[in-house]
C-alpha cells in the first residue's frame, strides 16, 4: 500500500526539479523544502505544489514556466491519472480511479492499525496533562487539559511514539495547607463549633460537603487532637478523598494514566536536594534577602525566579525543575509534553531556562497552553452551577451531555484559541451536532453490515466501484494517515474532529446515493464490492473516533 501519496508527490516533484536542473532547463540552486498540500477547490485535484511560486524568484524565471519543467518531468505512476499545470504556477495531480479502488482491500488488510505512521520511531515521550491542584474538583478546563493531553497521546502513539501519560500531583506547598486548614474549618463547623475559614482558603460548597462527611465518617476525635495535628490528619484524608473524586470524574471521561507523581515525593526521595546543589555548583543560585533565587536572567530568561522564598517554603518553579530533573535524567524521556492552562504561560521561558541549568535540550521541552472555556446554554452564557450556585465541574458538564460530546467538543478547537461549548447543541440528534453527525455515520456503516449478515463479500471486486460518491468516501478515507501525521508534527489534535466531520459528510452521501444491499442477483458483483467499502469505512470511522477518545455506536 502507498501509504501516503502526499510524500510519494513530495518526491516526485523534488526528482523531477533535479531532473530540470540537469537538463538545462532550470538554473542550479539549492531545494527549499518543497510543500504539497490538497487545494481548496475539488476541480484542482487531488494534491497541488506551489514549488513553482517558491522558485521563481530563484529561479529568475515567471512562475508558470517552472510549473511546466516541473510537471513535464513527473513520470507516469500507477497512483496518478493527471498532472496539470495552472495558472499562476501551480501543479496539480489528481489520483487515479482504479488504484483508489484498491485502497479500500488495502485498508481493510490494514484493520485496526489503518492510519498508523512511522515518525516517532519508538521515542520515549510523556505528555503530562490534566495536573489540576487536588484542593477542589475537576472544572470544565481541566476537561479541555485532559482531552487535549489524551488526543495528543492517542495521536503519537499512532504515530509511533513510545508515549507515558502521567498525572502530576501537587500534593506540597501552600494551597494544599490551606485546603487542609479550611476542611478543618468545614469539619468543625460540621460538628457544631465556630471555626473560622482562613482568609485566603477554598469557600466552594464541595468543602462545606466533604466536611460533613468526614464528621459523619470520623466523629469528634480530631478536634480532641492538638489542632496542627489534626489539620495534618485531615489533609491526608482530604487528599486522598480529592484524589479518589478527580479519578471518577476522569474515567467518566475516558481518561487513564500511566502514572500519578506526587510532588512530595520529589522532596521525600532527595530529588529537590540533589537539584538544587547542582544548580548551586553550576552557579546559577543566588541569595538576596533571605530568598534563594534561580538566576534564569542568565539563561535566556527576561528576569530571575525565585526558588526557596524567605519564609523557607519552596515555590513553584524549584518543584518543576526537580520535576523535570526526574523526568529527563532520571526516566530518559526523549521529549516531554506539557498541557498548562492559560495562566501558566509566564511560566514558559523560566522553564526553557530551567532546561539549560541542567543540562537539557529547551527544544526537548514542549509547553501547549490552553485557553479557556466558556459555556452556553440557550443562547446565554451560563457562569454557575444550578446545583450548588457555585463554579460549574466537569462532572455536571458529563452528566448533562455525555462523555462523547464533551471529548469531541473540547479537542474542536486549536489549545491557543478560546472556546465556547453549546449544552444545547451537544445534546441536539441531529446533523448539526458533529458528534451526532459522526457517530451516526459509524452506526450506518455497523446497520449495513449486520443487514448484509451471511454474505460473504471477501471475494469483492473493488474495481466495479466508480460512482463519484464512492470514490469521494474512498478520498477522505485515504487521508487519515495524513491527518495523524499532521496532527502529531504540529502536536494539534484538533485536526481529528475536523477530519472525523469530513470523513462523515463523505459517508453519508454515499448512503444515499448508493444502495449498498440489493435482493436482485445482478446486483450481487456490485454488492459486494460495496460492502467491502463500507467495512473499510467503519474501520476508519471507528480509528478516528478512538484516537479522540469518542465511542463508536453499533447503532443511534
Amino acid at each position: 500500500m502507498l501509504e501516503q501519496p502526499l510524500h510519494e508527490i513530495e518526491s516526485l516533484v523534488r526528482e523531477a526539479i533535479l531532473a530540470a536542473q540537469d537538463a538545462g532547463d532550470l538554473p542550479s540552486f539549492d531545494l527549499p523544502t518543497l510543500v504539497v498540500d490538497r487545494p481548496q477547490r475539488e476541480e484542482h485535484g487531488d494534491y497541488a505544489t506551489s514549488a513553482a511560486l517558491q522558485l521563481a524568484g530563484t529561479a529568475r524565471m515567471v512562475p508558470l514556466r517552472v510549473a511546466q519543467a516541473i510537471a513535464s518531468r513527473i513520470p507516469k505512476t500507477d497512483f496518478l491519472a493527471q498532472v496539470e499545470v495552472a495558472e499562476p504556477g501551480f501543479v496539480n495531480f489528481t489520483l487515479d480511479d482504479g488504484w483508489l479502488t484498491r485502497q479500500v482491500d488495502e485498508i481493510l488488510a490494514a484493520g485496526e492499525s489503518y492510519g498508523n505512521v512511522p515518525l516517532g520511531q519508538g521515542q520515549k515521550v510523556q505528555v503530562e496533562y490534566g495536573s489540576a491542584n487536588p484542593t477542589g474538583p475537576l472544572h470544565v478546563g481541566s476537561g479541555r487539559n485532559t482531552v487535549i493531553g489524551d488526543g495528543l497521546a492517542n495521536v503519537l502513539e499512532a504515530a509511533g511514539y513510545e508515549v507515558q501519560r502521567e498525572y502530576y500531583v501537587n500534593d506540597a506547598g501552600t494551597q494544599v495547607r490551606l485546603f487542609a486548614e479550611t476542611l478543618y474549618a468545614r469539619y468543625a463547623q460540621a460538628l457544631g463549633r465556630d471555626e473560622p475559614i482562613p482568609e485566603d482558603g477554598y469557600r466552594g460548597a464541595y468543602l462545606v460537603e466533604l466536611g460533613d462527611e468526614v464528621a459523619r465518617q470520623e466523629g469528634e476525635r480530631f478536634l480532641e487532637m492538638p489542632r496542627r495535628e489534626a489539620v495534618n490528619a485531615l489533609y491526608e484524608i482530604g487528599l486522598e478523598k480529592m484524589l479518589a473524586s478527580i479519578e471518577d470524574d476522569l474515567t467518566m471521561l475516558g481518561i487513564t494514566y500511566d502514572r500519578w507523581f506526587s510532588e512530595r515525593s520529589l522532596y521525600d526521595s532527595g530529588v529537590f536536594d540533589h537539584v538544587l546543589a547542582m544548580l548551586r555548583e553550576k552557579d546559577h543560585v543566588a541569595e538576596r534577602a533571605g530568598a534563594v533565587w534561580f538566576v534564569s536572567s542568565e539563561l535566556g530568561d527576561d528576569k530571575d525566579n525565585v526558588l526557596i522564598r524567605s519564609d523557607g517554603e519552596p515555590g513553584y518553579l524549584a518543584s518543576d525543575i526537580a520535576y523535570h530533573y526526574d523526568k529527563f535524567i532520571r526516566r530518559g524521556f526523549d521529549r516531554v509534553i506539557n498541557v498548562w492552562g492559560a495562566d501558566h504561560q509566564g511560566h514558559v521561558p523560566r522553564m526553557k531556562a530551567a532546561m539549560r541549568a541542567i543540562g537539557v535540550d529547551p527544544d526537548s521541552l514542549v509547553l501547549i497552553v490552553y485557553q479557556l472555556v466558556a459555556l452556553r446554554r440557550g443562547g446565554e452564557l451560563v457562569r454557575l452551577s444550578k446545583r450548588t450556585g457555585d463554579i460549574i465541574t466537569l462532572r455536571e458538564v458529563l452528566e448533562e451531555i455525555g462523555p462523547d460530546a464533551v471529548r469531541f467538543f473540547l479537542l474542536g478547537r486549536a489549545a491557543d484559541s478560546q472556546m465556547e461549548l453549546d449544552l444545547d447543541l451537544a445534546k441536539e440528534q441531529s446533523s448539526e451536532n458533529p458528534v451526532y453527525y459522526v457517530q451516526y455515520a459509524h452506526a450506518r456503516t455497523a446497520s449495513i453490515l449486520r443487514y448484509a449478515q451471511g454474505t460473504d463479500f471477501s471475494d469483492g471486486d473493488v474495481s466495479l466501484l466508480g460512482h463519484p460518491a464512492e470514490l469521494a468516501l474512498i478520498r477522505q478515507m485515504l487521508r487519515l494517515p495524513e491527518v495523524v501525521e499532521k496532527a502529531a508534527t504540529s502536536l494539534s489534535p484538533h485536526y481529528l474532529p475536523y477530519y472525523a466531520q469530513d470523513l462523515a459528510g463523505a459517508f453519508h452521501p454515499f448512503y444515499k446515493q448508493c444502495r449498498v444491499v440489493s435482493s436482485v442477483p445482478e446486483d450481487m458483483p456490485l454488492n459486494k464490492a460495496r460492502l467491502k467499502l463500507v467495512a473499510a469505512a467503519k474501520i476508519v470511522l471507528a480509528r478516528v473516533l478512538a484516537l479522540m477518545g469518542v465511542s463508536g455506536p453499533e447503532s443511534m
